[in-house]
């Protein structure tokens, strides 16, 4: 997944408002609505010509289509209805191009995010602004517990001690944990003894401390972002608890990579929850992306990821994502499960690039920064995503997943749509945490 300027954080300055900014935003409101117009117009064409290549060439019978080597497993007759055997469920992929809105606050606000990263006119795109607004507004709950009394305790003055104690209960409320609470109100007090803070520079230090709380497990970890490699089979496996959006955030990623120019296939492992298997099968269509699956009850996991590698393997899949039961860290035989499973990645697929990435429910604060302390005890976790941020008042929890976990955020969810999941970039989650609109 393309993650320019991903890991930007300190190396940025906080956003300028100014009518330079002002005249950049509307800059590119003015070169994206040309884009999409273009886009429109050359859609519209390409349209016009596949109608009449399918109008000149109808399949005699449509039932034909139905049979094809996406949904058979190798060695099984095409008429067999037994439903214990693994199938390839295969699926069209349909675009859902993104609509340039107004040109409103909301849009000059992720304009400037972008150019405060480097960017120019000619190098964003529509998806890229409306993300950003997507991530601005689902982060209000938390702004609204946050920053609205930040910024009343920062007011125009310059900053004291008494301040820094105030924020400190704030930081503490947001679910920012108590390490990286510490670190940043340490921070601010050394810097504070060093000379007078203006309310503007002592906000824009914050930004900074933020920023390099979740950096830096992300550097520790030796990658700035996480992409598959090119021409060679990467394998990630999703684990958590029932209900922190495994199984979306999956569907949502398939459709990422899809995107981006990877070929992916999805491993429906979740065999235990009644109706996991279903739910992935309509992700798996929204994204345009294949499932192998088995739909009997209480089907054996590890046996789905061995169909599901052999299948990857066989057309050079480069992307397989695998979905696995929710696991409550007091059930020794669901880890034990997860365990068997990745004792069969590594028997079949040595040479695969494995990642096993935590996903965490931000609402529940707190108890998923447990659940992550727990699961990288367990199991070799190489990073987290963090979903439900539009539903949490507790985005904060990003930072204490950071700090005391020392796990690198990989990926952040903020809607319930197919494209609200995007590679984390902290520069922009500080200041869509910290925007003051």
């Amino acid at each position: 997944m393309e993650q320019e300027n991903s890991i930007q954080g300190s190396n940025n300055n906080s956003l300028i408002n100014s009518d330079e900014s002002l005249d950049w935003a509307k800059q590119a409101y003015e070169k994206l609505k040309q884009q999409q117009a273009e886009k429109k117009q050359a859609d519209l064409i390409k349209a016009d010509k596949e109608q009449i290549s399918n109008s000149e060439d109808l399949p005699l019978d449509s039932k034909d289509s139905e049979t094809s080597l996406d949904n058979i497993v190798p060695g099984k007759d095409s008429n067999s209805k037994q439903t214990n055997t693994p199938e390839l469920i295969d699926s069209k992929f349909s675009s859902d191009d993104s609509e340039l809105g107004d040109f409103d606050d909301q849009f000059t606000w992720s304009a400037k995010v972008l150019e405060a990263q480097g960017k120019s006119v000619d190098n964003i795109s529509i998806d890229e602004i409306n993300w950003l607004s997507r991530l601005q507004k689902g982060l209000e709950k938390t702004r609204k517990g946050f920053v609205t009394d930040l910024l009343e305790k920062f007011g125009d003055d310059p900053l004291t001690p008494e301040t820094l104690d105030e924020l400190e209960t704030l930081l503490l409320r947001a679910d920012t944990g108590v390490d990286a609470t510490d670190q940043i109100i340490n921070a601010l007090r050394m810097r504070l003894n060093e000379e007078v803070l203006d309310s503007k520079e002592g906000l824009r230090f914050l930004k900074e401390q933020l920023c390099k709380i979740v950096e830096k497990p992300i550097k520790d970890s030796g990658k700035d972002s996480l992409i598959p490699e090119k021409n060679i089979l990467n394998i990630w496996l999703l684990v958590g608890v029932n209900g922190v959006g495994k199984t979306t955030t999956l569907g949502k990623l398939a459709k990422l990579a899809l995107s981006s120019g990877f070929t992916a296939l999805i491993a429906a492992a979740d065999t235990f929850r009644a109706a996991a298997v279903e739910q992935l099968k309509v992700w798996g269509n929204r994204s345009g992306v294949s499932v192998v699956a088995n739909e009997t009850t209480n089907a054996d996991p590890a046996a789905v990821v061995f169909d599901a590698i052999g299948a990857a393997q066989s057309r050079n899949i480069e992307l397989l994502l695998v979905d696995t039961a929710g696991r409550l860290q007091t059930k020794n035989n669901l880890m034990e499960e997860l365990t068997k499973v990745r004792k069969i990645i590594d028997r079949l697929a040595p040479e695969a690039k494995v990642e096993s990435l935590l996903v965490l429910d931000s609402t529940q604060g707190q108890n998923g920064l447990s659940q992550a302390m727990a699961f990288a005890q367990s199991v070799n976790l190489t990073g987290v995503v963090i979903t439900k941020l539009d539903g949490s008042s507790r985005g904060g929890v990003a930072f204490a997943v950071a700090s005391q976990a020392n796990l690198p955020i990989r990926f952040i969810g903020a809607g319930e749509g197919i494209k609200d999941l995007r590679p984390f970039n902290s520069f922009e989650f500080v200041e869509a945490l910290l925007a003051n609109r």
